[in-house]
């Protein structure tokens, strides 16, 4: 196990202790990824639409297609997580995405994006200028600074273990929408739950082991957010 030092500790809690100082800086990260990920999520539509019409699919296809992605969806999640923080705390929408419990599953999830689509995804397609910008936002900025916001917004041990089982509501409930709208559709987001190609079994079983692997991610974050050395006194501040 790494021990630290009072004066380490003390030095990691310039950026880790919700403090007056450090909530305006919690404030301006939430602001900066809310500002890319409006962005991103609004010029990715964007595209999706132009393509879709180019194709002579129109705008219902260009929809359809672009909320069936686990990836969109998640950094929807994110960018009005991120916005929440910005807003006056007199919504209850305000209150629900601020929750230390919804913003680690938010947090959860999108770690899972990055993670699926470095591991299995990435190899499909080889974006290039602008789309390969908002792969790259959507796929590791963004989780990147989420994580991060994260780990400055959520205090010590305020997540624990039994909370998991609630935070995979968010994967089971898109798994159950992504075959039902497949069923109608026959448009189904990744390979590996491509239900006309692999079959419900190899389709389930794909989605179990990404399952297996959302509750592992949840679990490590219940460790780290456990792991954080409690906040110094302020005499040890000032020395």
């Amino acid at each position: 196990m790494l021990l630290l030092s009072k004066p380490a500790v003390s030095t990691l809690y310039v950026f880790m202790d919700i403090t007056p100082l450090n909530r305006s800086r919690l404030r301006y990260l939430a602001l900066l990824g809310a500002v890319i990920g409006w962005s991103t999520v609004l010029v990715r539509f964007g595209l999706t639409v132009q393509t879709s019409l180019v194709d002579g699919n129109g705008w219902g296809y260009a929809i359809v297609l672009y909320l069936g992605y686990f990836t969109i969806l998640t950094n929807w999640c994110v960018t009005l997580a991120l916005t929440a923080r910005l807003l006056p705390k007199r919504f209850a929408l305000q209150q629900f995405l601020t929750h230390p419990q919804v913003i680690s599953a938010i947090a959860t999830a999108i770690a899972i994006v990055c993670i699926v689509y470095f591991l299995l995804l990435r190899q499909l397609w080889n974006p290039q200028g602008l789309a390969l910008v908002l792969d790259t936002t959507l796929h590791y900025v963004m989780p990147a600074l989420f994580l991060l916001y994260w780990w400055l917004a959520i205090p010590r041990r305020t997540v624990q273990l039994r909370n998991i089982p609630r935070w995979l509501v968010y994967p089971l409930g898109y798994l159950v929408y992504t075959l039902i709208r497949g069923e109608i559709t026959g448009l189904y987001p990744y390979p590996f739950i491509d239900v006309d190609t692999l079959g419900y079994g190899r389709a389930l079983l794909n989605s179990v082991g990404i399952l297996i692997g959302f509750m592992a991610i949840a679990a490590l974050l219940v460790g780290i957010n456990t792991s954080k050395p409690s906040p110094p006194s302020t005499q040890e501040k000032v020395l």
